[in-house]
């Protein structure tokens, strides 16, 4: 690898390179793998057009199999298509290098740091490194331990240069080797210096959910168990395994989305308002959350819990196979494909106000969606006039795909008859901005250059979320689990979900 200086871009005046982000080294750990040329490269990319990137920049990619920068640049250009003109891609390829090495071989980490020095040296920059866990989870251990090795880590008070690191989910697969990793990350890094990335937390709807709480006087007031009835949250994919049975089989729906993603939207839709929009301010707030939700007993977990598995059926009228006949997975597999979960939050705000969740794969579409569903006002006078099916008015977070935000309200119907129908307000960040928001990585990663780390999970904040986890699971794999329920591709999850919430005299809303 020769990391050549780059030539300084032009920069619109008052940027946020110019303000804000520092010249540093980019390390993808993982270089030639899936998630580097699907999200990292094109984030970075289109980070680079916007001139949110400082022009010094380097991307390093750093991974098992040979290649010359002019093939690493090749592959990054062949996976991204035709994203940009030839003289935007050109200055970006400009900062994109490799360096082959194993991750067992601390040489090739210190081949690696004298590499990162000369470019340094070349563009007359400080040391700044942002290390990239894009690798595979079990090989987390052993970058750790040659980054230590190299001396590639600089301390928090290092001076005038940084280093950073960013880890993938999954962060363990439970309390123990989460509690492990995080043990082993901070042999290395202080927290402060630790970017655990939950790509969920950078779309721009699930940014939105503080800001029109605390925004706007007429949602905040409203905002507690005075006046909401009920909050749902739904993750759901239309894809099946894809190719991704060995990691699947190991963690199942309760590890690959509850714990993150799904835990992650309910903290920030039930936090309070922080004293300031800063990165420890926040995260104290939904730790909060987590220590107040209550903990399902055993004897609960049957009736506050729904686990299914698909089995064949349709998805966009082309028949697709059960999760068991899928390539890799066993024939008898107990691996939960969809859950249902009710939780409650033991504090002031949110005492008596139940929490749904609902994830599933082979579900009819994919959407991500929070509904805040608020009380029914007495209908006694409408019922005199004839008018007794009210529904609630809801406010829906749509998080993906199409982002945006949706309220619900009676409205009459032009007539002489009294007929109340419901209406909706819909805000759509296409329409109301004219451009789709950016990919969720983009804002991460730029936060990690920036040193904010608002939007990435702290260690106790993981931490608690995977003994909400570990409870469950640990009923799941017992003897006292509830039924495994079958559900055909392409519907909405096993009907006994539906009682989850049918139970209290309510339904889960249709996306």
């Amino acid at each position: 690898m020769t990391l050549a200086g780059a030539a300084p871009n032009p920069l619109r005046e008052g940027s946020v390179t110019l303000r804000s982000a520092d010249p540093c080294s980019i390390v993808v750990f993982g270089a030639t793998g899936d998630l580097t040329h699907r999200k990292l490269l094109p984030a970075l990319h289109r980070l680079a057009r916007e001139r949110l990137l400082h022009p010094m920049t380097a991307i390093v990619g750093f991974g098992r199999k040979d290649r010359t920068d002019e093939a690493f640049r090749a592959d990054a250009l062949e996976a991204m298509g035709a994203q940009s003109p030839p003289e935007d891609w050109n200055r970006f390829a400009q900062s994109l290098h490799y360096q082959a090495g194993s991750f067992e071989d601390p040489e090739a980490f210190r081949a690696l740091g004298a590499a990162l020095a000369r470019s340094e040296a070349a563009r007359g920059v400080p040391a700044n490194r942002l290390y990239y866990f894009a690798a595979p989870p079990a090989t987390y251990e052993t970058i750790l331990k040659n980054l230590r090795v190299a001396d590639l880590v600089r301390p928090p008070s290092g001076g005038e240069s940084w280093s950073r690191v960013v880890i993938e989910k999954p962060f363990g697969h439970d309390l123990a080797s989460a509690r492990e990793l995080n043990r082993r990350v901070h042999e290395v890094f202080d927290e402060s210096q630790v970017f655990r990335i939950d790509h969920y937390l950078g779309k721009e709807t699930v940014q939105n959910i503080l800001v029109l709480r605390l925004a706007n006087g007429i949602f905040e007031p409203l905002w507690n168990n005075r006046y909401l009835d009920h909050v749902q949250i739904t993750v759901a994919e239309s894809v099946g395994v894809e190719g991704r049975a060995a990691y699947y089989e190991r963690s199942g729906v309760i590890r690959d989305m509850l714990q993150n993603h799904m835990i992650q939207l309910l903290t920030l839709t039930a936090m309070e308002p922080p004293a300031r929009f800063e990165a420890d301010a926040v995260r104290d707030e939904k730790v909060k959350v987590l220590r107040a939700l209550r903990p399902l007993e055993p004897g609960e977990i049957p009736t506050r819990t729904v686990r299914a598995q698909y089995a064949k059926g349709a998805a966009g009228g082309v028949a697709v196979p059960g999760y068991r006949e899928e390539a890799g997975v066993s024939a008898d597999s107990e691996t939960e494909t969809y859950l249902a979960v009710r939780f409650e939050i033991d504090n002031w705000r949110w005492a008596g106000v139940p929490f749904y969740l609902r994830s599933g794969k082979r579900l009819p579409k994919r959407a991500t969606e929070i509904a805040i569903v608020f009380k029914q006002p007495p209908h006694a006078l409408f019922r005199s006039a004839g008018c007794s099916d009210l529904q609630a008015n809801v406010l829906r977070l749509r998080i993906q795909p199409d982002e945006g935000i949706t309220f619900s309200f009676g409205s009459k119907s032009p007539g002489q008859a009294l007929h109340i129908d419901p209406v909706r307000m819909d805000f759509y960040y296409l329409t109301s901005f004219g451009a789709d928001p950016p990919e969720a990585y983009e804002r991460l990663l730029l936060d990690c250059n920036l040193g904010d780390s608002t939007l990435f999970a702290r260690r106790d904040e993981v931490e608690l979320a995977w003994e909400i986890v570990d409870g469950i699971a640990g009923v799941w794999q017992s003897d006292r689990k509830p039924p495994l329920l079958v559900y055909p591709a392409g519907t909405w999850g096993p009907t006994e979900a539906d009682a989850l919430p049918g139970r209290e005299g309510r339904a889960w809303y249709r996306l």
